[in-house]
């Protein structure tokens, strides 16, 4: 039995592993700033904000073998400022990953992003675990993540007896998932960049908590980018969808977002337009490989799953 924390046990994927992890006979605490719904009875809830003064005073008390640490900011509550996201994604990583060193953790499982790698247009084809991540400045998430990971590299020199399994994610899809990226989807036109297929890689959310499980429990260190196989781009989409596919060179689309935007038709200004134009694609080859997890679903079957469940 491995005693287990899980931050952010609230969020879509902390409610899936808890799902997941029930009943294999691991002590599982979850915490969140609320408790979760439908939490297993076989486990234990903490209040924890990992913003404040929680995480040392929890994690030193509880003593977990291994952290899972989930808590993450992805799609900013209305009002929500960069500095709150910044304080969840990067300080808040920061001070539990500081006080799991203190209590003598021995491994630290840290859910990042394939947005670490940044939306840039000379990035490969397909990105692997070994390509540079620069994120991007104008994206807070993306930009964080990039923080967080060399937070985490820093900490495996200083910290070598702590393990780190870091989790590249790609979009997470399950049935009922909406967020910022779903959202494009029920648009009643997908939208494309011209020149760009715009390429989407997806992840099950039942196949990101089995990842997390074996990440928690008898899976190897290391860092992983976690996708199904295959990506589709916005055509694919489209034609999955039976909508039309509207098109449009990149310099129209700054041009009318840079005038949306400060009358408030649009949540997006023009730095967005390099999200669709120049979308990084997760290589899964060391998660089937070396970590010994093969997705059951395909980036295609897992869009097809939440496209069925949306009615679309």
């Amino acid at each position: 039995m491995t005693r287990i924390l899980v931050t952010g046990a609230c969020g879509l994927v902390g409610r899936a592993f808890l799902q997941e992890i029930a009943g294999k006979g691991h002590e599982v605490i979850a915490t969140s700033l609320h408790q979760p719904a439908e939490m297993p009875a076989c486990m234990s809830f903490l209040p924890l904000d990992v913003t404040g003064d929680d995480p040392a005073r929890i994690i030193s008390a509880t003593r977990p073998e291994v952290i899972v640490h989930l808590a993450s900011v992805v799609n900013p509550p209305t009002g929500a400022t960069c500095d709150f996201a910044y304080q969840v994604d990067v300080e808040g990583t920061r001070k539990v990953l500081n006080a799991a060193i203190a209590a003598g953790t021995r491994r630290i499982v840290v859910t990042s992003s394939g947005a670490a790698y940044g939306y840039h247009a000379d990035n490969p084809e397909w990105l692997s675990e070994s390509d540079t991540l620069r994120g991007n400045s104008e994206f807070p998430y993306s930009d964080h993540k990039r923080q967080v990971e060399e937070m985490l590299a820093d900490a495996r020199v200083l910290h070598p007896q702590l393990e780190q399994v870091i989790l590249r994610v790609g979009t997470v899809l399950g049935e009922g998932t909406e967020n910022q990226i779903t959202a494009l989807f029920h648009k009643p036109k997908l939208l494309g960049i011209t020149g760009s297929d715009s390429p989407f890689v997806f992840i099950w959310t039942r196949d990101l908590a089995r990842i997390l499980l074996r990440a928690a429990t008898d899976g190897p260190a290391g860092i992983f980018n976690v996708a199904g196989d295959g990506a589709l781009g916005v055509e694919d989409l489209a034609r999955e969808m039976h909508k039309p596919l509207l098109r449009m060179p990149a310099w129209v689309l700054k041009a009318v977002l840079a005038i949306a935007k400060p009358l408030r038709l649009s949540r997006y200004g023009p730095e967005q337009v390099r999200f669709l134009q120049y979308r990084p694609v997760l290589d899964n080859t060391a998660l089937k490989q070396r970590f010994g997890y093969v997705p059951e679903l395909s980036s295609a079957q897992v869009f097809d799953l939440w496209r069925k469940g949306a009615g679309l």
